[in-house]
C-alpha cells in the first residue's frame, strides 16, 4: 500500500479502535469518545461565538474531523472508499498530488459545512476528502473526453452521469442514515478536489514526430 494511504488509514483507524474500545469498557472510559468529538470534531458554532476548548480547536478542526468517525462501520465504508479510490489516483497523479487533492477537499468540505449547515451537532469522517478525489477523478475523466472525443453530446453525457450518480448516492446514504448526514461536507469537499484537479493533471506525454 502506498505511503500516504498507509499513513491515512493509520490515523483514522487507531482513534476509532481506541474510541470503541473505551464504549465497550476495555479500556479507558466512556467519556473518551465525547471528549474526542468536544475537542477534533468540526463545530460550527466555534466560528460563530462558542468558547473554544483550546486556542487552535477553531482552526485545527477544519482538518481533526477528517480523522474521526461516527463509529465501526462508518469508518470501514470510508477507508475502504479510500483505499480503492487512493491506490487509482496515485497511480493516476502521483503521491503527492493525490496528498494535496486529499488535504484540500478535507479542508473545503469543512468549509461547505460551515456555510450551508444549519446543525449544531459536531460533525466527523473523511467523506468530505474522500468525495473532493471523486470529484478530482470526474474532472480529469471529462479533460480526457474533451481531448479525445469533442463532441458536445459526449461532453454533456461525461458531465451529466457523474451529477446524477453523486446525488443519487447521496439521496441513498442521506436515507440510510436517516437523515443525520453532512450533505454539505461532500459538497464541498467535491467542489474543491474538482477545481483543484485542472492544477494536478500530469501532462500527457509528446508525442513524437
Amino acid at each position: 500500500m502506498p505511503w500516504p494511504l498507509a499513513l491515512l488509514v493509520l490515523a483514522s483507524v487507531l482513534p476509532e479502535l481506541a474510541l470503541q474500545g473505551a464504549d465497550m469498557g476495555l479500556w479507558g472510559s466512556a467519556r473518551w469518545r465525547p471528549f474526542a468529538y468536544e475537542h477534533f470534531a468540526f463545530w460550527s458554532g466555534l466560528l460563530g461565538g462558542w468558547i473554544p476548548n483550546y486556542a487552535a480547536q477553531p482552526w485545527l478542526m477544519f482538518l481533526s474531523y477528517a480523522f474521526l468517525h461516527a463509529g465501526f462501520g462508518h469508518l470501514l465504508v470510508n477507508m475502504i472508499t479510500l483505499v480503492s479510490v487512493g491506490r487509482a489516483e496515485i497511480d493516476r497523479v502521483g503521491v503527492w498530488r493525490f496528498v494535496i487533492i486529499y488535504i484540500a477537499s478535507a479542508l473545503g468540505g469543512a468549509v461547505g459545512f460551515e456555510l450551508l449547515t444549519s446543525k449544531l451537532q459536531p460533525m466527523v469522517g473523511a467523506s468530505g476528502a474522500l468525495f473532493g478525489l471523486v470529484g478530482a477523478w470526474v474532472v480529469w475523466d471529462i479533460c480526457d473526453v474533451m481531448r479525445e472525443r469533442p463532441a458536445l453530446s459526449t461532453l454533456a453525457w461525461a458531465i451529466l452521469w457523474p451529477v446524477v450518480l453523486l446525488s443519487g448516492l447521496n439521496l441513498l446514504m442521506y436515507w440510510a442514515a436517516s437523515g443525520n448526514l453532512a450533505w454539505e461536507t461532500h459538497l464541498g469537499g467535491c467542489l474543491a478536489g474538482a477545481l483543484l484537479a485542472p492544477f494536478m493533471m500530469r501532462k500527457p506525454p509528446a508525442s513524437q514526430v
